[in-house]
């Protein structure tokens, strides 16, 4: 069994994780995988055709993102009904986590079409792993709207959340995130603040919001988030 979990079965959807910065962080059956399978369907053909071009792979791409979802998940869905292998990859991590992924999934559910997990990096696991940040329970929001007033309402309804608040945010709003927690949830809130997790400059800021807003005006603020928000009454 083994052997044959490394081999693409026709007409199995297989969801694969990729790095999220370290290339070393790919599993030997993920690889072994995107070698194989009839096609890979990606969020950005250039990102992920440049991760198989270093790995010395060539398989045909196709694009599947938040743009065109809804109608390449039925299209990719026909092509395994006719026998065709998939692989389902996001630019870096695991598919369907704040990533496309859903509709494509829901839509081998409805068929009856087999869907295969290949597991492996998540930045939001990965972060919630090494912060040190309570782990018995959390609610993963994702990015919340690009809108102050909307991120600031969201704040106040979950302050008193009994469990850890997990979020991506983006370089250009990070900063203003932070000091939007700082205003609904005080200065000595726990908060959690990584940036290039599993790169060169893999960043943890963990500590009082008041102190990881001031820590965090002295980096480069280039890169991805994740920012976690402890409980009410946690302290390290």
């Amino acid at each position: 069994m083994e052997n044959a979990s490394l081999t693409p079965q026709p007409g199995h959807l297989y969801v694969v994780a990729t790095p999220i910065g370290n290339l070393a962080d790919l599993t030997n059956r993920a690889r072994a995988i995107l070698a194989a399978v009839d096609v890979v369907a990606c969020e950005d053909t250039r990102t992920t055709g440049a991760l198989l071009h270093r790995l010395g792979l060539h398989r045909e791409l196709t694009a599947y993102h938040e743009h065109n979802e809804i109608e390449a998940a039925e299209h990719l869905a026909n092509l395994l009904a006719a026998g065709k292998s998939l692989a389902l990859v996001t630019d870096a991590g695991t598919p369907g986590l704040s990533d496309p992924g859903f509709r494509l999934v829901r839509a081998c559910r409805r068929r009856q079409l087999p869907v295969v997990p290949v597991p492996g990096p998540s930045a939001l696991v990965t972060v919630l792993s090494a912060a040190g940040l309570p782990t018995n329970g959390f609610l993963f929001v994702g990015f919340l709207p690009p809108k102050s007033a909307a991120r600031v309402t969201f704040l106040q309804k979950y302050q008193a959340f009994p469990y850890t608040l997990a979020f991506y945010e983006s370089c250009h709003r990070i900063d203003k995130f932070v000091r939007e927690i700082l205003a609904v949830c005080g200065p000595d809130r726990v908060l959690c603040v990584a940036k290039e997790v599993t790169k060169i400059h893999e960043t943890f800021l963990v500590g009082p919001v008041s102190e990881v807003a001031t820590r965090l005006t002295k980096l480069s603020l280039k890169g991805e988030f994740v920012v976690l928000i402890a409980p009410t009454n946690f302290t390290l």
